[in-house]
């Protein structure tokens, strides 16, 4: 099935001059998606509380908590995309307090890229830049931009999350 469609998606990008809005968010979300994942599959379990303790890095949040305030955003993106319910942890932005196990990170993670990815399937060329109702604010907001709003989040925590492996001694997956 995903071969089909796949090779529809391609057939349609082809036809066109450029890729539909949902095909080339997919693609952004995906890069950002291996990132991650890679990440918080690398760092070993019991370094998923580790805290830089020195210098710049006081009071900042624990590997953990960077990852699951990356994904609280997706979800809260990916939400009010769907008109689903969004709940207080993906408001506050901090992820639900029983998740906290390395496996529970990483399948919240996960399940946090499953929702923007079901979000970004239902932007298309006429509704990718249609003002809606904004999650930061009062501000309205469009589909698309709130995705690059949370990959581009995402990211900026990608670059910390990095930082925190180096410290342990372990080299991130997307440099070796």
């Amino acid at each position: 099935m995903t071969t089909i469609l796949n090779c529809l998606l391609l057939c349609l990008a082809l036809v066109w001059d450029a890729p539909p809005a949902s095909m080339a968010l997919q693609k952004l979300v995906s890069n950002t998606e291996g990132l991650l994942m890679g990440v918080a599959n690398e760092m070993p379990a019991d370094k998923y509380g580790f805290v830089p303790s020195s210098g710049e890095f006081r009071g900042v949040r624990s590997f953990a908590a960077q990852i699951k305030h990356a994904a609280a955003v997706q979800y809260l993106v990916a939400n009010s995309i769907l008109g689903d319910p969004v709940t207080a942890d993906m408001s506050d932005e901090r992820g639900p307090d029983e998740v906290r196990s390395k496996a529970d990170v990483v399948a919240y993670l996960q399940g946090s890229f499953a929702a923007l990815h079901r979000a970004v399937a239902t932007v298309d060329d006429r509704n990718a830049f249609a003002p809606i109702k904004g999650v930061f604010g009062s501000e309205s907001a469009t589909r698309a931009g709130l995705i690059a709003g949370a990959l581009a989040h995402s990211s900026n925590h990608y670059g910390q999350v990095v930082e925190y492996l180096r410290m342990n001694g372990i080299v991130p997956p997307a440099t070796r």
